[in-house]
């Protein structure tokens, strides 16, 4: 086994990042105070050609040199707005029939192992602040709401972590239910 050279990973250019079919999730970041936490979701989204990322309320936005840290160069790729009000945000993908998941523990969540993808549907995943989480008033207005199980005394992950394994399982699942349909 050999470790592969830069050379040999076909990363794709910004503008080839720009022009790429992306994957039809969207991240709505909302209240994030870690900058290393927006930056690391930033790059999460580049590997995985994920649409859009808003950030809402007081999650910082690009430029910044504590975001540029750990996105290494994705908020240049991926698209991003910030808007105050996650909110008006959630309502307006509601109206472009797009599927709002509040990714939170609250009743009636499904666990993301048993969350199951629609053919040629749009996600948009709502990850809430470091302490208190997604609002009651975005969960509420939310479409549904997705849990990762956890086993252990916290079941509290850190905002990134989540983020990356949700959009991984999403990414994958999407992908599947693709290659079924084509």
């Amino acid at each position: 086994m050999r470790k592969l050279e830069n050379s040999e990973l076909n990363r794709k250019s910004v503008e080839g990042f720009k022009e790429s079919k992306k994957t039809p999730i969207i991240l709505i970041l909302d209240d994030i105070r870690s900058l290393h936490n927006i930056g690391s979701v930033f790059r999460t989204a580049d590997a995985f050609l994920i649409e859009k990322i808003y950030l809402c309320g007081i999650t910082a936005t690009p430029p910044n040199k504590e975001i540029h840290k750990t996105a290494l160069g994705a908020t240049e790729t991926v698209a991003w707005e910030h808007h105050q009000n996650v909110l008006e945000v959630i309502e307006n993908l509601k109206k472009e029939n797009v599927m709002t998941l509040a990714i939170e523990q609250v009743e009636s969540a499904v666990f993301l192992q048993d969350f199951k993808v629609e053919n040629k549907k749009k996600y948009a995943l709502v990850f809430g602040n470091e302490v208190y989480g997604v609002s009651q008033e975005a969960v509420a207005l939310c479409d549904g709401s997705i849990e990762i199980p956890q086993l252990g005394t916290k079941h509290s992950l850190n905002i990134s972590v989540s983020a990356g394994i949700v959009v991984w399982d999403l990414f994958f699942k999407i992908k599947q239910l693709e290659n079924k349909v084509d």
